[in-house]
């Protein structure tokens, strides 16, 4: 009877999975990586970009815009997105080649997709995982002054944050970032389209948390209790430097005393 129930659930998932593995050439490339990295960076931050310059029209859009955050001229995101591309060419393209001729990636792609409890399990822990990593990654950068000049303080020349900024980091914060990402869904033991999934929507919550605007659709709203801290959490974290560590979640900050709500004051 679970067998049977677990087929049914993966064929739920068959129609998405068939035209991605139909391309598993592609996929399987080792170029894929950053290309995939870029493109989806790109793509995801051009709405934000929109509304941006929509806002110098309609000011009413502006009063999504977050407390004490100004508009972006087009110089700052030319010069976010020359380096986004720089860490890409010169960073995330070479690692991936390495990778790709030390471990031997498998030559096919599985042809079952997950059933939606595997797939849905999968994303979701993808997520916790990283978002612990890189709390726990992020404090101890943070508190060490060496490995804050080496590494994080490229980031923080952006203290007024816009969504390109997600990815304007030194080239060791990129490799760390992109290593969590990629060991979550390994130990986990992903599907392809779990890890394929997690890594849009990864993307995606870190454009989203830099976006510098506090959305009606925000996903920081979907959660209840704040669980989930998106954009006013994050910004405040650039601001203050010292609180709200953790990516997307709050608990580990709430934990450790480092959590800042948007409409607290320390």
């Amino acid at each position: 009877m679970n067998g049977s129930c677990e087929l049914q659930n993966s064929l739920l998932l068959q129609p998405a999975w068939d035209p991605i593995r139909c391309r598993q050439d592609i996929l399987l490339s080792p170029l894929f990586p950053a290309c995939f990295s870029f493109v989806a960076n790109v793509s995801l931050c051009l709405p934000f970009a929109v509304l941006e310059c929509l806002g110098q029209w309609w000011p009413w859009l502006r009063r999504y815009k977050l407390r004490g955050l100004g508009p972006v001229g087009p110089t700052a995101w030319w010069g976010c997105l020359g380096r986004v591309a720089w860490n890409q060419v010169a960073c995330i393209l070479p690692t991936t080649l390495l990778m790709h001729y030390l471990l031997r990636p498998p030559s096919s792609l599985p042809p079952e997709a997950p059933s939606c409890l595997r797939f849905l399990s999968e994303v979701v822990l993808c997520l916790l995982l990283f978002d612990t990593m890189y709390f726990m990654f992020h404090v101890l950068i943070h508190r060490v002054p060496w490995l804050f000049m080496k590494i994080h303080s490229v980031h923080h020349e952006v203290q007024d944050p816009f969504a390109l900024a997600a990815q304007y980091s030194s080239y060791w914060e990129v490799l760390s970032l992109q290593g969590f990402a990629v060991s979550s869904a390994a130990l986990l033991g992903c599907h392809p389209l779990s890890e394929i999934t997690f890594h849009l929507l990864n993307i995606w919550l870190s454009v989203e948390d830099h976006c510098g605007y506090d959305l009606p659709w925000g996903t920081h709203r979907l959660l209840p209790f704040n669980l989930f801290g998106g954009a006013p959490f994050h910004t405040i974290h650039h601001q203050r430097f010292r609180v709200n560590y953790a990516p997307y979640f709050t608990h580990w900050d709430r934990i450790f005393g480092t959590y800042m709500g948007p409409t607290l004051k320390k």
